[in-house]
């Protein structure tokens, strides 16, 4: 069982930047994966960043180069650092990982990008 809990959102105008931190209840946690997710409004929930055990990076086309995610093993915490924020970033983001092949989900944080 693992347990995921997000923190650091909060209400930005449209430029700025957020830090959104996801901290794991396990042991395991460098050998997992952290990825991140976000869900807006009336909107499918959509994959947006992924962190590997061995920190191999991958991100959605629409937040490269703005987003960046990390992870500090010894803190069992992962990251999203979120730069030039927009509103159609706005949602709540959500940190999962995957153990054993089960699947665990954080209950989400909020962002809202105002204009």
């Amino acid at each position: 069982q693992v347990h995921l809990v997000e923190s650091g959102g909060g209400l930005v105008q449209a430029g700025g930047s957020l830090r959104l931190s996801c901290t794991a209840s396990t042991t395991l946690f460098s050998f997992i994966p952290i990825e991140w997710f976000r869900q807006g409004s009336g909107k499918q929930r959509e994959w947006v960043a992924r962190i590997t055990n061995d920190r191999t990076t991958t991100y959605l086309d629409s937040v490269r180069g703005r987003f960046t995610v990390s992870r500090d093993n010894a803190k069992n915490t992962g990251y999203l650092q979120m730069i030039s924020l927009q509103p159609e970033d706005t949602g709540t983001y959500y940190c999962k990982t995957s153990l054993m092949a089960r699947d665990y989900w954080g209950p989400g944080a909020q962002v809202t990008v105002s204009p």
